[in-house]
């Protein structure tokens, strides 16, 4: 197999954003991301509002990431979508576009687990950027997953902890909900929080076996504290709004990391990445770099643009899995409920 050339595109169309990415023996082409604005106004993702705009967006956002890539389609060696976990119209409308067009362009068809490629992620070729080195442990934050993944290679990978209830994400933003910040809220609580003192107000942490998360008691706890401080002055969140923000990003990032201490202990690795649209949190972000001198772990944290979904982490996983001749059948379906 010729792979002195390798032009992969990679689509990504899990939740509310459509993605398309070129890659080119693991150097991003082009990245290009449709945002889809219109569930600001509900407070959160509508799956069938999400669906319709990935039918409109989707032909686009494609055109653009193959001119952004500078080639024709008729130069690319294979066609990688992400087959779940997410919202199942979202994912249908990927996976029925990634197959026609594979069958059009008669090359292979190669599936992607969404999660697999937020860690995968890191191998992507970038100016001051390692990969992690095998095996590693894996931190998964986004609004959907919160797990701890041991890495042994490529595709071999096994969760050794999750949440027992929400993510990470539906944290952020449910207390930022609470608070009366506009959706999405967990960059916004990012945001205040570096303004504030994080040891303002103290929250419980959820005691839960060592590896594994839960954050509907934190929620539950974000909800009394606000309820029994406006009671006693309406303009408390006005107020205080840094601290409180700061408050709840320094409970939820000292509680990831105790977990992260937690699985370094139990596996004795030190290699740590980490992926997710969380991982974009500059809270978790320092606390990890801070890691590596407290600890003597090497980190790996990765660009921005990698972060939140998109759909070059698609294309590396379809890269690595066309090198080693992994290919989709056409009867190939969409899983919203997809396991690592």
């Amino acid at each position: 197999m010729n792979t002195s050339t390798c032009y992969i595109l990679g689509i990504e169309s899990s939740c509310d954003d459509t993605a398309a990415a070129v890659i080119n023996n693991g150097v991003v082409l082009s990245n290009v991301v449709a945002t889809q604005e219109i569930h600001t106004e509900y407070g959160g993702v509508v799956p069938e509002l999400a669906s319709r705009a990935h039918q409109q967006n989707i032909v686009p956002v494609v055109h653009q990431a193959l001119r952004k890539a500078n080639i024709d389609k008729k130069q690319l060696h294979a066609i990688a979508f992400t087959s779940g976990p997410g919202l199942m119209g979202s994912l249908l409308v990927g996976t029925s576009f990634s197959k026609s067009l594979s069958l059009g362009l008669g090359i292979p068809l190669i599936d992607v687990n969404h999660m697999q490629a937020h860690i995968l992620a890191h191998f992507i070729k970038a100016e001051g950027q390692t990969p992690p080195k095998f095996p590693f442990l894996a931190l998964t934050i986004s609004g959907g997953h919160t797990q701890i993944v041991k890495v042994t290679n490529y595709f071999d990978m096994e969760v050794i902890g999750q949440t027992i209830d929400d993510a990470v994400g539906e944290a952020f933003d449910k207390s930022a909900k609470i608070l009366g910040l506009p959706y999405p809220g967990g960059p916004l609580i990012d945001k205040y929080a570096q303004q504030g003192n994080p040891k303002a107000y103290p929250f419980p942490k959820p005691k839960v076996s060592p590896l594994d998360f839960s954050f509907s008691g934190l929620k539950t706890s974000v909800l009394y504290f606000i309820e029994r401080e406006t009671a006693k002055n309406p303009d408390f969140i006005s107020e205080h709004i840094e601290d409180i923000c700061a408050s709840i990003q320094y409970t939820i990032v000292s509680y990831l990391m105790d977990k992260l201490k937690n699985a370094v202990k139990k596996t004795g690795i030190k290699e740590i990445a980490i992926g997710g649209g969380v991982s974009a949190n500059s809270g978790i972000r320092k606390a990890l770099q801070d890691a590596e001198g407290k600890y003597g772990w090497k980190t790996h944290i990765p660009k921005f643009e990698y972060c939140t979904d998109n759909a070059a982490m698609i294309a590396i996983v379809g890269e690595l899995k066309y090198k080693q001749g992994i290919f989709a059948e056409t009867n190939v379906v969409a899983s919203a409920r997809l396991k690592l």
